[in-house]
Parts: structure tokens; sequence; C-alpha cells
């Protein structure tokens, strides 16, 4: 009996020192970074992936074809200034959303606004997985990236604006199409709202932004067939991150309660 005590001492320990802030807010940045890539593989690879080609089409096209080589070709596939950009977007809307929650949060009767927010980005999470894993649930689960048809016409009004040919033009693009409605996008933001620091809602935000980068370059370097296949090699694995990135959030829930 004493060793089964002494067994569960042991991890309550354990957890606790899991929940110190210093390690939930390295878990909370690594989960959004895990939820990124699953999320960048069965989402943005497909949807975006138009997006990424005719950046790199029109690259390729304006360079001298004497200077064609490697080097350049992935240089141009890489698209850096662009996912720089959508970067800026989700840092930004991470830190707005921080502050807008350490706002109200000082009211007392939103004293248990943070959990109840990691709440909700855990059941989102749960949400995107389950509609991946079983797709007979889909009809039955929320869908919030639906993009309102107002609010995409207003975006590619501002886009075809942008001179992507000078210095600068693939970066606005990307803080442009960081604004593009998006379920994953949904989920991770209110995560990051709820660490109430603007500083830490930008670094969250901008740890799930470098997640959703390789499925893009994949699609980027190697087309958009190349794209489909590294989703679907990922179909099976991305379920269970996200799954497990709902689980840490209710645990970040359980200790900010």
């Amino acid at each position: 009996m004493s060793d089964l005590l002494h067994l569960w001492h042991l991890a309550a320990v354990a957890v606790a020192g899991l929940c110190t802030p210093a390690v939930a807010r390295g878990s909370l940045m690594l989960g959004l970074l895990a939820a990124g890539a699953a999320g960048g593989a069965m989402h943005c690879g497909p949807m975006c992936g138009g997006f990424v080609l005719g950046q790199v089409a029109d690259r390729m096209a304006r360079l001298p074809a004497a200077g064609l080589c490697e080097r350049h070709r992935v240089g141009s596939a890489l698209l850096l200034p662009y996912h720089l950009g959508r970067m800026t977007t989700y840092a930004g809307l991470g830190a707005a959303a921080a502050a807008t929650v350490a706002v109200l949060g000082r009211a007392p009767w939103f004293g248990g606004l943070s959990a109840l927010l990691l709440g909700l980005a855990a059941l989102l999470f749960l949400s995107e997985a389950l509609r991946r894993a079983v797709p007979a649930l889909a009809p039955l689960l929320p869908a919030p990236g639906r993009v309102p048809p107002r609010w995409s016409r207003s975006l590619a009004r501002i886009t075809t604006r942008i001179d992507r040919s000078r210095p600068g033009g693939g970066y606005l693009l990307g803080v442009a199409l960081g604004f593009l409605p998006c379920g994953f996008l949904y989920s991770a933001l209110t995560a990051a709202a709820a660490t109430r620091t603007p500083l830490l809602g930008a670094a969250a935000m901008a740890s799930f932004a470098l997640g959703t980068m390789p499925a893009l370059i994949v699609v980027g370097l190697a087309g958009q067939a190349a794209g489909r296949r590294f989703g679907r090699s990922l179909t099976t694995l991305a379920p269970a991150v996200l799954a497990g990135n709902a689980a840490l959030l209710l645990l970040l829930a359980w200790q900010a309660a």
C-alpha cells in the first residue's frame, strides 16, 4: 500500500511539474507547431496550393533563361517572403487576440476566460481530428473555416493590386492572404488568445505558421500532386497529432482554471 501511495505521489509531482508556467508556454508553442504541420498537410496544401504555384510560376517566368539554375528554381519555390508575410499576419492576430483577452480578463466575471478559451480550442482541434478520422461524422461537426463570399471578394481586390514583381510583393501577398478564414487558424488563434500576453500570443501563432510551411514548400518545389501525396502520407498520423494537441490544451485549461 505504501508503495502504491509513493507511486501516486510521484505521478502527482510529475503532473505538477508539467504545469509550471514555463513548461506550459513551451508545450503550447510545440503543440501549435505540431497542429500547424498536421493542418498544413491536410488543409493548407490542397486549399492554398494554387496561390503557391501561381507565385512560383510568376517568379520563374521573370527569371532570364540564361540564368536559370537549380538554385534559382529552389529559391523561387521556397517563397520565403510569402511565408514570412503569413507569419506576420498570424503573429499580429495572436498578439491582438491575447491583448483583448487580457483586457477582458480584468473584469471579475471573466476570471476563468483563459481556461474557457483553451477548452474551446481543444474542442475545435478535436473536431478537426474527428472530421478526418471518421468522415461520416463530418456533417455533424462544426465547420468554422468556410469563407464568406464578401470577404473573399474583398481579399481578391486587395491581392490583385499587389505588384508581385517588386521587392516585397510576395511578402505583402502573404500578409493579405493570412486573413483567409480557416478552421485550423481559428483553433490556433483561440489557444493563443488564452495566453493573455501579446508577445506570447504572437509567438504561439508564429509557431503555428511555421508548422504550416513544410506542406506548402513541398507544393512549391514539386507541384500540387506531390503536395497531395505528402498530405496523404500524413493522413493517418495527422488526426492523432490533432487529438494529442487537444488533450494538451485540455490539460492547460485544467491548470488555468
